[in-house]
């Protein structure tokens, strides 16, 4: 199958156009290597490919009309046995090259019969992939996709030149982001101003991640949505859109980090039948260190995008699409965050 991008998009359907047919080139870019299982990059390539198919289909809603194997429902299925074993990837990338180097010799050892169970997870999970990718539904998904790129149905909306419905299509993603409860973890409203907790002992810590890290993941999540759309339309706009564009990579990279943390904690408890400290004593404790430090950091977006002035500036940002933005003290403190 071939895909090509290049055309000049002007109206809605022309981004919804070129966006799925951008998104669909990587994934069969990357879908032999994944099916090879010979580097890890390449399953994350599709992976993210078909999470940013996903967000596309579903942000373009409103001005596309796609047949049912281009559901959200059928791509989430796809994406999730892909998610899989990334996750697998990922721990142990993370054990390998964060942790390991800075283990005695006796959490080594103990770490080599880790790897035996991770390696047995992951061919279970590789054998998963690769029966998704022989699935009828991703057939048929590729193959929708395929005939729906040659001959796209638009709903009457995708003539509109994209400048005019631009800001419709990402203020209401911007709106769950800046609304979501996970922005109120760890802190305290004082006269109708959100106060962030600070001067945490690690405990403390662990516990709000316990009982806050849902919102905090689902938090994490909306950041990425919203990303995936705002990188959509950045040849629209200028450095003020850009900034916070940035700044919402910033925030999902360091809630994913927690919860990271969490998901390898709690996996290695499994894996060792009992609390990681009590076999894997130093092991446990950089986590934990890596923790407290990731935590300072998310504290301290926390207390930039909790500021109204933050909130105002992320929507005229949206609402001004072409227009440079002029930049006052807040913006500058939101772009001082993306440059340290």
């Amino acid at each position: 199958m071939t895909v090509t991008t290049d055309f000049q998009a002007y109206t809605l359907g022309d981004y919804a156009h070129q966006a799925i047919q951008k998104h669909l080139k990587k994934i069969l870019k990357w879908e032999k290597p994944v099916r090879q299982d010979k580097d890890p990059e390449a399953l994350h390539q599709m992976r993210v490919g078909m999470r940013r198919l996903r967000s596309s289909v579903n942000g373009f809603s409103l001005g596309i009309v796609v047949p049912k194997a281009i559901s959200d429902k059928n791509i989430g299925r796809i994406a999730r046995r892909l998610g899989q074993l990334r996750d697998l990837d990922v721990l142990q990338e993370t054990l390998e090259k964060v942790y390991k180097p800075h283990l005695p010799d006796k959490e080594e050892v103990l770490l080599a019969a880790v790897f035996k169970t991770l390696n047995k997870q992951r061919e279970d999970a590789v054998s998963g992939v690769k029966l998704i990718l022989k699935d009828d539904s991703y057939k048929s998904l590729k193959e929708s996709l395929k005939v729906w790129l040659e001959a796209p149905t638009y709903q009457d909306s995708a003539a509109l030149p994209i400048q005019q419905v631009v800001p419709d299509l990402l203020l209401p993603e911007v709106s769950h982001f800046l609304l979501h409860p996970g922005w109120l973890i760890g802190t305290k409203i004082e006269n109708t101003d959100v106060v962030v907790l600070k001067n945490w002992e690690t405990k403390k810590i662990e516990k709000f991640l316990t009982t806050g890290g849902e919102n905090l993941h689902n938090l994490r999540k909306q950041a990425k949505r919203l990303r995936y759309q705002m990188e959509l339309f950045t040849d629209l706009y200028g450095d003020s859109y850009k900034t916070h564009l940035a700044e919402v990579k910033n925030v999902q990279d360091i809630l994913g980090q927690l919860n990271d943390g969490v998901v390898l904690a709690d996996w290695l408890s499994y894996v060792c039948k009992s609390k990681l400290l009590h076999k894997l004593p130093t092991l446990a404790k950089l986590i934990e260190e890596r923790r407290y430090s990731l935590w300072g950091e998310w504290q301290r977006l926390q207390e930039v995008y909790i500021k109204p002035e933050t909130k105002q500036d992320f929507r005229l940002a949206i609402l001004n699409p072409y227009e440079k933005q002029t930049s006052n003290e807040n913006h500058e403190q939101v772009a001082a965050l993306v440059t340290n």
